[in-house]
């Protein structure tokens, strides 16, 4: 059957039917008895398209397609869970799951290795970025897609496992034992000057605020007296983790965020509970458009106390809390169960979904129906569109032969053979390859495809377009072909005019085959102006100080 057929079939049922069966009645009686009719309707039509339709359907398939096509008439964070998925959502909530700890993909040369865990099984053997998978116990996985080879490696832990890999020319066995694996929320911290601590929260699972506690804790003990918080490109998590992170830097007894929704029993206040570590050190966090969730609730909550100042980007804007409703048969219902407040009182939720779903697309709201709120010490913050920066930092922007080197894997397959002919290199935040070893690289890719588009040659191209569809592209022909020949770019030099940040992608891969997970971090940090701009503020206290007061603004 077509699946954009029952799609619509689907989708026509479920939005026409039970929708209305939802909002066309006023009391609560007439919603439940629409509900079950309609219900009824519903499972009458898919046991008579089972037997009648023309050809064989998958009624789960079917029904599936239905449900999710209904849900994404809501918005894109309820969803539906079936018992298939259940231990992949665990894993996301809990960020723990029975398996060796290595993150594996495909480059296009079949399964491989590519980040394996620091201290967990797949590090421990001593399988590295960019094994190739042949064997997981018996069964070959050479052809096999990345999800089920994922599922092979998995199980419970003390379990053992066999796992076959290319290496260059060797074929390796390793004998494994499965472990449980916790995703470190906090992959990395550490100095970054004399002074200056820096925590990088990538995730909001289950004990990442104990995890930044005991990084904060460190750092202290190594006599860092001011903090760098990184939260960018951190997607969000649990509420309550968010809470206590906030409570690691201000008072007990303060109210960090409110959830308000529809039903009584989802409404609550999060407030700080406990003593602060330290409520006094100089606190800037990083956040930027991938920032979310709770990690909004954190940047939020400490913006309105003036505790941090924030700098970076706009972050993502969601302002929605979910909640986790069991289903019949082991299934799950994610569902936004209400909207939260931080401090100020202010939502900054950005996509009114209500009204997307009226308009058939996307709204948000406009800068002139934003609200004013005030932080502690009266400065002005706006509601409904993120956590807007203290200080904006621009996104950093690469040239399209970066691009594409790395999606080509020239990068990685580079950095791959590098480390196999050094066994050694220095510290991940001193490394940088050399003149010659980027004259090597330059020499490696030649007879290599990795051919792009430029940005002057795309515009180039779209005016020729332009002027084809409105019939000018003759009168000015002669100006357009002599604009390509100028703009007609040259791989060779493109890589002399941009090594620098060829070189940083570059070496900041090659960290990560000596250095894994952490060292990439610590060596991305090289040169990022977020993090200069932040070692500006904190170096200067009245300039900190400054941006915290109303008079700033």
């Amino acid at each position: 059957m077509n699946k954009s057929l029952k799609k619509y079939i689907l989708v026509f049922v479920l939005g026409t039917i039970i929708f209305s069966g939802f909002f066309a009645f006023k009391t609560k009686n007439d919603k439940l008895f629409a509900l079950a009719k309609n219900i009824d309707i519903f499972a009458t039509m898919v046991r008579e398209l089972d037997s009648y339709y023309v050809d064989e359907i998958d009624p789960d398939e079917l029904v599936t397609i239905g449900i999710n096509a209904m849900l994404e008439e809501l918005d894109p964070y309820t969803t539906y869970i079936p018992e298939e998925e259940s231990a992949d959502f665990r894993v996301m909530t809990t960020g723990e799951y029975g398996g060796v700890g290595a993150l594996i993909g495909n480059r296009g040369q079949g399964n491989i290795i590519i980040m394996p865990y620091t201290g967990f099984p797949a590090q421990s053997v001593g399988l590295k970025i960019a094994d190739e998978l042949l064997m997981v116990d018996t069964v070959s996985v050479v052809d096999k897609a990345t999800s089920d080879v994922s599922s092979l490696l998995k199980g419970p832990a003390n379990t053992d496992v066999f796992i076959q890999v290319k290496r260059g020319d060797d074929t390796l066995g390793f004998n494994l034992t499965r472990r449980k694996i916790v995703i470190k929320n906090v992959p990395f911290y550490g100095k970054v000057d004399d002074h200056t601590g820096y925590i990088k929260l990538s995730e909001f699972t289950t004990n990442a605020s104990n995890e930044v506690r005991n990084a904060l804790l460190d750092l202290k003990g190594q006599g860092v007296d001011r903090l760098i918080l990184d939260l960018r490109d951190n997607p969000g998590g649990l509420v309550n983790e968010a809470a206590e992170i906030v409570n690691l830097f201000i008072p007990k007894g303060k109210e960090i965020v409110k959830t308000i929704g529809k039903l009584e029993n989802v409404n609550y206040t999060y407030k700080t509970t406990k003593t602060p570590v330290d409520k006094e050190i100089p606190l800037v966090i990083l956040i930027n458009e991938n920032s979310a969730s709770a990690s909004e609730i954190v940047a939020g909550a400490l913006q309105d106390y003036d505790r941090a100042v924030l700098i970076g980007r706009k972050s993502f804007g969601k302002g929605l809390v979910q909640t986790t409703i069991p289903l019949s048969y082991n299934a799950q219902m994610k569902i936004t169960t209400a909207k939260y407040y931080i401090p100020s009182g202010r939502c900054i939720q950005a996509i009114d979904y209500a009204q997307t779903r009226e308009n058939g697309e996307i709204t948000t709201v406009p800068d002139s129906l934003r609200k004013e709120f005030k932080t502690k010490n009266g400065r002005l913050v706006l509601d409904g569109a993120g956590i807007e920066p203290d200080e904006l930092v621009d996104k950093v922007t690469y040239a399209p032969i970066s691009y594409s080197l790395v999606a080509r894997s020239h990068i990685f397959d580079f950095a791959t053979e590098y480390a196999r002919s050094h066994p050694e290199i220095t510290n991940p935040s001193e490394f940088s390859i050399s003149d010659e070893e980027y004259d090597q690289f330059v020499k490696w890719l030649e007879g290599k495809e990795y051919d792009y588009t430029t940005y002057l040659e795309k515009s180039v191209s779209d005016l020729t377009n332009y002027a084809e569809k409105e019939e000018y592209y003759d009168e000015i022909k002669t100006q357009i072909e002599a604009i390509k020949a100028k703009v007609n770019h040259s791989k060779e030099q493109d890589l002399v005019t941009h090594q620098k940040e060829i070189r940083k992608i570059l070496s900041e891969e090659i960290v990560s085959r000596y250095y894994f997970q952490e060292g990439m971090i610590e060596a991305s940090l090289i040169d990022d102006p977020a993090v200069k701009e932040a070692l500006n503020f904190l170096s200067i206290p009245d300039k900190l100080n400054q941006i915290l007061t109303a008079s700033s603004k």
